[in-house]
């Protein structure tokens, strides 16, 4: 049995009955963790491993881990600054942002790969135009090229840790005040100044390599009436065909207010993955997950199928446990680096100059 173009949550920190049934179901093909799913990291790995081992191919496990106030396993992991630190760092040393950047998204990568989850909803590629509370400190600049040279090298440490990348909120999500998880959004801008702004993160990205793509579920009128997620205009004529991307679509969560434009639940999924998506999400709301289930009819694409096989972590060259990464010296150096974001004493390894 291959896997499906769902992804679901699970109630805690070890898989139910519940859980497990709606797993098997051939709609499923991946699973996104969340704080109340973790509490330490051995424990993290069982039931990590547990997940993996109810399919084959095994399911995919992902997680919003960015830094700052999206990190979801705290105690026991690195803390991650938010990327808006990093921004700050951009300003006045590039090459030091570039670097800690990097060593970000290593140590983000090799933490979650040593505890079994895939990959990362990061980076965030939304341009901080000062308005969004929901975005903030989650963006890296105000300056588009800034946003794009730091998520590169952000891309590369994640690679670096056995990881792919997700960017988000496609195409861009930075500019309303509006956040998509209580209304529906709505950015009156033209395309143009979208293109000239919003979109050079992602243009880039995609040039170095960006895995996966989420859009945002936000109405962009003045390019079509529904929000980016649920768009073919967006998804296929401008990402897929404009700039070339031929990564994975994630839909953003569809039981978001952000998503309710588009129906009922089997009609949100059914309208994300007919306008581009790969796989959609559904999150916290089990009874949704259950209509779901029940109700989507979906043959999942065999480009989408292989889109989704470039998400799954890569273990080589990384130890197979936290206690056995936490030996090794390139790592421990790039913990140290990463702690010294947003402290002010933040410098460049010798070896490397300014």
């Amino acid at each position: 049995m291959g896997i499906g173009p769902v992804m679901l949550d699970i109630a805690g920190t070890a898989l139910t009955a519940e859980d497990e049934a709606r797993l098997i179901h051939p709609l499923v093909g991946g699973v996104i963790l969340f704080t109340r799913n973790y509490s330490s990291p051995s424990q993290l790995s069982e039931l990590a491993a547990s997940i993996h081992a109810l399919r084959s191919p095994p399911l995919l496990i992902a997680v919003d881990h960015e830094g700052g106030r999206v990190q979801r396993f705290r105690d026991g992991f690195t803390h991650l600054p938010p990327m808006r630190e990093l921004g700050k760092i951009w300003d006045k040393q590039p090459k030091l942002a570039r670097h800690l950047a990097q060593q970000s998204g290593y140590v983000l990568a090799a933490e979650l790969r040593a505890v079994g989850v895939d990959f990362s909803f990061t980076p965030v590629l939304d341009i901080d135009f000062g308005s969004s509370g929901v975005i903030g400190d989650r963006a890296f600049h105000a300056e588009p090229q800034a946003v794009a040279e730091l998520a590169h090298s952000l891309l590369l440490g994640l690679k670096s840790g056995g990881m792919p990348s997700v960017g988000k909120h496609f195409p861009g999500h930075g500019y309303v005040r509006a956040d998509s998880h209580l209304e529906i959004p709505v950015d009156e801008r033209s395309y143009t100044d979208i293109e000239l702004c919003d979109l050079i993160p992602f243009r880039q990205m995609i040039h170095y390599g960006l895995t996966a793509v989420m859009p945002a579920h936000v109405i962009y009128p003045q390019v079509d009436a529904y929000p980016a997620g649920f768009s073919r205009i967006w998804l296929k004529n401008i990402l897929r065909d404009e700039l070339g991307f031929e990564g994975c679509i994630f839909s953003d969560d569809l039981s978001m207010e952000g998503a309710t434009v588009a129906g009922g639940i089997v009609q949100r999924a059914q309208a994300a993955l007919h306008a581009g998506c790969d796989m959609v999400l559904v999150c916290n709301q089990p009874h949704m997950a259950d209509e779901l289930l029940a109700g989507l009819q979906w043959d999942m694409p065999v480009t989408s199928k292989a889109r989704l096989a470039h998400m799954r972590g890569h273990a080589h060259p990384h130890p197979a446990t936290l206690s056995q990464l936490r030996e090794q010296a390139s790592f421990l150096k790039a913990v140290h680096e990463v702690a010294t974001v947003g402290s002010g004493t933040a410098e460049l390894p010798l070896t490397q100059g300014l």
